[in-house]
């Protein structure tokens, strides 16, 4: 216990030190997972090797463990709920879970098909788990587990009544699954021909069916109006959440504790991942016969958040409000209730005051102040206290921070923000550089009817920083594959040293439509801006069109006329203004057909299709 407090108080490198000391598949998994959180929160290539070695072992330590429980029971755990064995089975299925995400983030498709492999084998296991928990509770007129509805057991083809429904069904093929096509990791947990042992049970409360995550939307006294989709909520929510049957009533056994948390985070976890993989992987899941559940997943996860104590329900509580701060708060069309505002509130109150020394907390608050349009307020959040005993943690202050003051208009701090990330992260320094550069020529194109001489120093800033980019593109990968990101700035920076000889000016002159705000775009900067701000980004796009800043307006190409118009009506729409960013799109975007685009020299074709996104959105918006 004192570990979690470590690690979830950012102490990392203390709990690593505590937990070093023991060999047990507790303090392995422990281990591992302080060095899964530095992988997941920097992406950077050794942390992420270094936790990959790591999980390994501990998959391997708890293998052991849980072989040599069946083999005598009555020297293992006694639990009237699990069979023996259960709790190594949980950090086994624990460590493989991890495993497979460090894999999947992996540049290397090779190592990313193999932790969504590994996401089946974690299945299996939890799923084992979850079904002695439901007999149990079945046994003694407590219930049948969260959501009575079938899934279909591993290699079985056999359906069984268990969670809730679409969890991660494997496919009904009859086939075991050393019949795969890939090859299993190494793997100490059994001797060949000796089945592992068996578990069955539900991970969650049947009273989590009718769970709702609504409650009560906060006053957002942001200076602006609120986004026009903002879903209302319902009272009732936290009343129901106060309804749930807590297992703590159940049994008070600590280790029985522990596996019930660890399977709901996990069985959670597994789910909302695979729910948001993108449509482009579906073939890969196919493979495997996955398919996520998000709502279901988002139903354990509150359920593991329970146990707050320990290092499952704190990681469910951290996943929980990043999947929301981070995930959800993109999304421009939500259904009613999607976001249980002081539920999320709530639990961040109470992550507070239990794991004060963490950083993290008070960046999720800040992302929470975000989707408020309250982005000022985002940027003080950030910066209090002192520096946080985590890295990657510190980066992801800066970063966030950096991004906030892009939509606050504070480019000055906004690039110098960036630059210092490059110091503290290794995950894109082309990214960083860029977003670096266009603060610049924005900076440059404020000044330069003003203070000749301060805009020829913001303009050598910008061609400096923006010269760097493509020294650090194509480095980073996903699956794979280049990064989009990598590309498209890659592309720009072409697109732009080619007006500047073609027009025979300098490089920071040939930029067109502001990039600053285009990159506001893609990271749903936009939604986060209130009525000043977003008054502020058209000021910004219409410099573009001013003849006496901008000369080169009267020959400027196509698909820039179509990405300020796209980005223009961006702004009418989250200041309500929705017909007149309608008309916006359909005489400003939809009068360029794709054909006329792509003629243009290095064309970005991006706004068209996202106009059509676009115009949906006003549509979702009218008719709420």
């Amino acid at each position: 216990m004192a570990s979690a407090a470590h690690i979830m108080n950012d102490d990392v490198e203390l709990a690593e030190a505590e937990l070093s000391k023991g060999s047990s598949p507790f303090h392995k998994l422990g281990l591992s997972t302080a060095l899964f959180l530095r992988a997941v929160l920097g992406f950077e290539k050794e942390v992420m090797e270094k936790a990959h070695a790591c999980l390994t072992d501990a998959e391997e330590v708890a293998s052991e463990h849980q072989r040599r429980a069946v083999r005598d029971p009555s020297k293992a755990h006694q639990s009237k709920i699990y069979s023996a064995g259960a709790e190594y089975a949980l950090c086994h299925a624990e460590s493989q879970l991890m495993s497979a995400v460090v894999a999947v983030l992996n540049e290397s498709l090779t190592e990313s098909l193999k932790g969504f492999y590994k996401l089946r084998k974690a299945f299996a296991t939890l799923h084992d788990i979850s079904e002695q928990e439901r007999r149990y509770l079945g046994r003694t007129g407590r219930g049948v587990g969260s959501s009575q509805v079938s899934v279909v057991a591993p290699s079985s083809g056999r359906e069984t009544p268990g969670l809730s429904s679409g969890v991660l069904t494997p496919a009904d093929s009859g086939e075991e699954e050393d019949e795969d096509d890939f090859v299993d990791a190494k793997e100490s947990g059994s001797a060949p021909g000796t089945p592992p042992p068996t578990y069955r049970g539900g991970a969650n409360e049947r009273s989590m069916e009718k769970l709702s995550l609504e409650d009560t939307v906060t006053n957002r006294s942001n200076g602006g109006t609120p986004p026009t989709n903002t879903p209302i909520e319902s009272d009732s929510a936290l009343a129901q959440a106060d309804q749930e049957i807590d297992f703590r009533t159940i049994t008070s056994d600590p280790i029985d504790l522990f596996i019930h948390s660890g399977t709901a985070l996990c069985f959670g976890l597994l789910q909302v991942l695979l729910s948001m993989i993108p449509p482009a992987f579906a073939r890969l899941l196919s493979l495997f016969s996955f398919r996520g559940d998000r709502e279901a997943g988002l139903r354990m996860l509150w359920s593991a958040s329970k146990f707050k104590h320990n290092i499952n329900g704190a990681m469910a509580g951290l996943i929980t409000l990043g999947f929301y701060n981070g995930a959800v708060a993109f999304c421009d069309i939500l259904s009613p209730g999607a976001v249980p505002h002081t539920r999320l509130r709530n639990l961040l109150r109470e992550m507070r005051e239990l794991y004060p020394g963490s950083k993290l907390w008070l960046l999720e608050e800040a992302r929470m102040l975000g989707a408020d349009r309250q982005v000022e307020r985002a940027i003080a959040i950030v910066d209090q206290g002192q520096s946080s005993g985590l890295k990657q943690v510190n980066a992801l202050r800066m970063f966030e921070r950096s991004l906030n003051c892009m939509y606050a208009h504070r480019y000055e701090m906004c690039a110098q923000g960036f630059i210092e990330c490059v110091g503290m992260n290794s995950w894109s320094h082309g990214m960083y550089y860029y977003l670096a550069g266009s603060c610049y020529v924005e900076l440059y194109r404020l000044h330069k009817g003003s203070d000749a001489k301060l805009a020829e120093g913001y303009a050598a800033k910008a061609e400096e920083y923006l010269h760097v980019v493509p020294q650090h593109v194509g480095k980073k990968g996903f699956m794979g594959k280049q990064l989009p990101f990598d590309t498209f700035v890659g592309r720009k920076i072409k697109k732009w040293d080619f007006r500047a000889e073609k027009w025979g000016c300098k490089m920071v002159d040939a930029v067109g439509v502001s990039p600053v705000e285009e990159m506001a775009y893609f990271w749903s900067g936009f939604r986060r801006r209130n009525v000043e701000q977003l008054r502020t980004s058209l000021e910004r796009l219409a410099w573009s069109e001013d003849v006496k800043a901008n000369p080169h307006w009267e020959q400027e190409s196509a698909d820039e006329k179509a990405t300020l118009a796209m980005l223009r009506a961006t702004c009418f729409r989250f200041l309500g203004e929705i017909p007149k960013a309608k008309t916006t799109i359909t005489e400003g975007v939809f009068s360029h057909d794709l054909v006329e685009v792509k003629a243009c020299d290095f064309p970005d074709t991006w706004s068209l299709p996202v106009a059509h996104y676009e115009l949906a959105v006003c549509c979702w918006d009218e008719a709420g």
